[in-house]
């Protein structure tokens, strides 16, 4: 591939080739499969090694931990060494720590192995999310990663529950192994002067937010909480309804089903822009937080299917706004590629709480409550960054009557 995208004045945006953007989503969606499947993953752990329900939340937190720290390891380099050695890099580190785990089954080895396996995908998601977010149309850019999403999402819940787990390691290294074969997809380096020059003379510049370079990171804050919440509620979910009663034979195919709400999550996005960002992204804060707490009153087929259902429509709905509003803030990129690391922490302190509640003996009413309250403190965040910017907007136009 020519790493070109010409524009019609002879200069090119490489990151906006077709191919760029298709790589980059595939990239993230590889990356973030883990995520996607801890309910699966973490019944298969204990179904064929045993382990505990505690044990499970400090297996797959730690893969969460890893994708953090290769997401900040990616953010640290991306703009200095060439991408397609860095994301190489990413996908050996991955494939080795997925292979060792279908050798090594003792818990503490494997503690190890997925936090190796999780910071190999961190560093690629953070490349694939850092290049989507070098594009024209960054908000463009996320609701097609979104909305693949959603898809692969379904796929994994659907398929992965019919697999040993073996044969669930063997999957992700396969689509790992994918991602090597369209490498030459990435740009190796950054816009130039010249790039940049062009994009911000045709970008959208009445969605860009000039505000200082705390505010975005305050987002950054707010994304890790809403992972928090996400993390403890989507890990536990499978047992906590198992635990209940709820048949498993009822569970898998909501769980599959429940994924493609994440769809309709992305076009309500879409039909709830004319309202601002941040309206929309208060409601669905308040909701997301209310579907998690109201299983602390207990588990039935019916309220589960509630729940996931309207959890997995305001996950990827919630997840629009933040990483728009981050876009938004910070037209560089280098916030946007610090999103997956705060996902993947949030996804690690989450079911590292959530286990500890567990563990202790609390049981899972009480960690539903303290997971659906992690929502209702990133809104008061982002409640507190629309009252900063309003305060600021309303001084800026009295500064501008007074000065007429």
């Amino acid at each position: 591939m020519s790493d070109e995208a010409t524009s019609n004045n002879g200069v090119s945006i490489i990151f906006d080739d077709w191919r760029t953007i298709s790589f980059a989503v595939f990239l993230a969606l590889v990356g973030y499969a883990v995520m996607v499947s801890v309910p699966v993953l973490s019944t298969a752990l204990v179904q064929t090694l045993g382990y505990t329900e505690e044990q499970v939340g400090r297996v797959w937190g730690n893969d969460m931990l890893g994708l953090s720290i290769g997401a900040i390891i990616a953010a640290l380099t991306v703009a200095r060494v060439n991408r397609r050695h860095l994301v190489m890099a990413g996908i050996v580190l991955t494939i080795g720590a997925n292979l060792l785990c279908m050798k090594i089954v003792d818990y503490e080895s494997v503690m190890w192995l997925r936090l190796a396996a999780g910071t190999g995908s961190g560093i690629f998601t953070g490349t694939a999310v850092a290049t989507l977010g070098a594009t024209t149309n960054t908000v463009r850019a996320f609701n097609i990663l979104l909305l693949a999403f959603s898809f692969s999402t379904a796929l994994e819940l659907h398929v992965f529950p019919k697999l040993t787990l073996n044969g669930i390691y063997w999957s992700l290294i396969g689509a790992t192994a994918i991602c090597a074969l369209f490498l030459r997809w990435l740009p190796r380096r950054p816009l130039n002067a010249e790039e940049k020059k062009l994009q911000h003379d045709i970008e959208d510049h009445s969605e860009d937010w000039r505000v200082p370079k705390y505010l975005p990171a305050l987002c950054l804050v707010a994304v890790c909480f809403t992972y928090i919440n996400i993390g403890g509620y989507f890990t536990y979910i499978e047992l906590a309804a198992i635990d209940y009663g709820i048949s498993q034979g009822w569970i898998s195919p909501l769980l599959t089903w429940s994924s493609f709400l994440a769809l309709v999550g992305c076009v309500l996005a879409f039909l709830c822009t004319r309202f601002g960002l941040f309206k929309p992204l208060f409601v669905a804060l308040i909701t997301m937080g209310t579907v998690v707490g109201m299983l602390a009153l207990g588990i039935n087929d019916i309220n589960l299917a509630v729940s996931l259902f309207t959890f997995m429509a305001m996950w990827t709905f919630v997840d629009v706004y933040q990483s728009s509003m981050i876009g938004y803030m910070d037209r560089s990129g280098s916030f946007a590629a610090l999103i997956p690391s705060v996902q993947g922490f949030g996804q690690f302190v989450g079911p590292n709480i959530a286990a500890s509640i567990i563990g202790a003996g609390l049981g899972y009413s009480t960690m539903f409550i303290v997971s659906g309250s992690m929502a209702l403190v990133a809104m008061a965040i982002y409640f507190g960054i629309a009252v900063y910017m309003h305060k600021r907007g309303s001084a800026q136009v009295e500064a501008a009557t007074e000065a007429a």
